[in-house]
């Protein structure tokens, strides 16, 4: 059960030992994967915004200080706890008209591939930013957008977690991208010809341009006006779909929330197309199981947490889709009597998932909260680094490859179709009890994400870690059938135990592999405690 921490801020008080002492303050905390965004959003605070402007303005600002995992062209979700309830922004964009299955059974194509113009679907994040702004948000739009433009003009030394991911990419793009399409991601990105070293400044005027022309216009530029024109003409001479029809037509949504109870709890995610509810499946699943029971590191815990996720992740790649295109069975999917069902499946032995019969009926995180007691989980993502490997010229657009994410087989739910959402792996999430906001948390990192929400809420709630110890504590990932991934520092016993139960363990080393996570938790004098991803850049802020 998680504790009030303000009885738990002793170091020697946390049940786990963790590399950092928790952020703690009374006016709001912004927690993000690099240090330089986070204090962006701090610094709205700090000039009377309020949480939504903090996080619009990180947003934009972690455009341009980690360009590896997110850009203007991306796509974004949002859950937004206002006082009294929470709010769900549903920021993906849809398919081009011209992607109907058609297309990629005339190209031979048995999956949408990673890079190039056919994975990309029409960006959501500009869009997401004007919306959240225009419902929630106090300063003015274009003062969220001041510490993004600053450091894309006059630039900002590299953090080494990003350097690294940046020279991953371009070695991979040296081999890979070859056609006009993908050389303006070398010229903005690469300009001397390799990627910027740790503690090297980089600076990219086309960034400010274009984050000026978005603030300026209210996002408007990007859809209808300048900014939506040199994209469209840009796909139109290099072999792309994208048109200034498809970005005319874009729009976010506003939806409500799903969730489940877990020990006393609710727990909330974004709805289908995202996959935030494959952890609310595994959490109906393993509160069954007396967890409490088992030491955090022990065989028995790791067991019974990854069979849980596998069984809801065999059913969110079955039925997981756009619900705009088609029926998803989102209540049958959170039914209490199918998860028990399901839950029966789960024995001594590590077991192949199958997708069972519901009942009918590349990414940043970032939170931040503010001393009224609004608060936000928001996530932005390219999907697979910097996304498609495509920059539109002179704009510093780095466009995502979200379409990766639809299926090209006839009968399955998330068949690609003009005008429609893929399935989408970033997720933003959030804790309350009985109506009382806990707060904002999240892992980004692709299919690991749903996986590191259900670790991070049987840390707090069953273990009654804090949030960096949370964070901080090792963690596992399934990746397939019996296959398992172990971070290092996951126990020998715990590892050989495992391997007896009939699970194939890979283990990794590098960090990045198991997502990067941020948390902040509300106590009950209304002042914030949080804790920052030790895997990545980042730090949690606050005053």
């Amino acid at each position: 059960m998680i504790d009030d921490p303000t009885e738990r801020l002793s170091p020697e008080d946390f049940p786990y030992p963790s590399r950092r002492m928790p952020v703690v303050a009374s006016r709001g905390i912004v927690a993000t994967s690099e240090p330089l965004a986070a204090q962006a959003g701090l610094h709205m605070l700090q000039r009377g915004g309020n949480a939504v402007d903090a996080a619009i303005a990180t947003a934009a600002t972690l455009t341009v200080v980690e360009p590896t995992s997110n850009g203007i062209g991306a796509d974004a979700f949002a859950l937004v706890w206002d006082g009294a309830r929470l709010h769900g922004l549903n920021g993906s964009g849809r398919a081009p008209a011209s992607h109907t299955l058609g297309l990629f059974d005339r190209l031979d194509l048995r999956e949408v591939p990673a890079r190039g113009w056919l994975p990309v679907t029409v960006p959501g994040a500009p869009a997401a930013w004007r919306d959240l702004h225009a419902r929630f948000g106090r300063l003015p739009f274009e003062a969220l957008f001041e510490p993004a433009i600053l450091y894309a003009e006059r630039g900002y030394p590299v953090a080494p977690v990003t350097a690294t991911a940046w020279a991953s990419a371009a070695r991979e793009y040296e081999r890979t991208n070859v056609g006009p399409e993908f050389q303006a991601w070398f010229a903005t990105f690469t300009p001397t010809g390799r990627a910027p070293r740790a503690g090297e400044v980089w600076a990219s005027p086309d960034h400010a341009r274009t984050l000026r022309r978005i603030a300026t216009s209210r996002a408007d530029d990007f859809y209808r006006g300048e900014l939506a024109e040199r994209i469209a003409e840009f796909a139109a001479t290099t072999g792309g779909y994208l048109t200034r029809n498809d970005l005319a037509a874009h729009s976010s949504t506003w939806i409500e929330p799903i969730g489940t109870s877990y020990r006393g709890y609710e727990v909330w995610e974004i709805p289908p197309n995202g996959q935030g509810i494959t952890a609310l499946m595994a959490l109906n699943i393993l509160e069954g199981f007396d967890l409490r029971a088992h030491p955090r590191e022990s065989v028995e815990s790791y067991h019974l947490q990854i069979e849980a996720m596998k069984l809801a992740y065999a059913d969110a790649h079955r039925y997981v889709a756009d619900p705009e295109r088609g029926d998803v069975p989102v209540r049958g999917m959170l039914d209490r009597d199918y998860a028990a069902a399901r839950r029966r499946l789960i024995g001594e032995r590590a077991l192949l998932p199958t997708a069972g019969q519901p009942p009918s009926g590349g990414t940043v995180y970032l939170c931040a909260t503010d001393g009224d007691g609004i608060m936000v989980s928001f996530i932005q993502s390219n999907y697979q680094g910097f996304g498609s490997g495509i920059v539109v010229p002179g704009t510093g657009i780095a466009l995502h490859n979200r379409g990766r994410g639809f299926s090209l087989d006839r009968g399955h739910p998330n068949v690609v179709a003009p005008g429609k959402r893929p399935y989408h792996t970033i997720i933003p999430s959030f804790l309350t009890q009985g109506g009382r906001a806990i707060g904002p948390f999240g892992v980004m990192g692709g299919h690991m994400q749903p996986q590191g929400h259900l670790q991070m809420v049987v840390n707090q709630v069953d273990y009654g870690m804090n949030p960096q110890a949370s964070l901080d504590a090792p963690r596992w990932q399934w990746l397939r059938e019996r296959l398992v991934a172990l971070e290092v520092g996951v126990p020998a016993a715990v590892m050989h135990g495992l391997s007896a139960r009939g699970h194939e363990l890979s283990i990794h080393y590098a960090p990045g592999s198991f997502g990067k996570g941020q948390i902040i938790r509300r106590l009950h004098n209304g002042a914030y405690v949080a804790g920052s991803e030790p895997r990545a850049d980042g730090c949690a802020v606050g005053y």
